[in-house]
């Protein structure tokens, strides 16, 4: 599971099972995580643990980074 970026105590990564599905993006923090789409939109698709008002905060994250990630989600599942 590649991490491709940090922040703060936040860890963004992916999956190598998650090929088959759309480009997402998981969000841990100790054992709290969290999955957001970010092919058309950013969208919390299921989340673990994290509060409301720091679910706020990793969309806000999440949606900030968003072509960052969408471009490492392509170099990783499709070189």
């Amino acid at each position: 599971m590649p991490t491709v970026l940090r922040i703060g105590p936040y860890r963004f990564s992916f999956y190598g099972s998650d090929r088959s599905e759309p480009p997402h993006v998981h969000v841990k923090r100790d054992r709290f995580e969290a999955k957001f789409w970010i092919e058309k939109s950013v969208r919390l698709e299921i989340q673990k643990g994290f509060a409301a008002h720091e679910l706020n905060n990793l969309t806000k994250l999440v949606s900030e980074h968003r072509d960052f990630l969408l471009e490492k989600w392509r170099e990783h599942f499709n070189p």
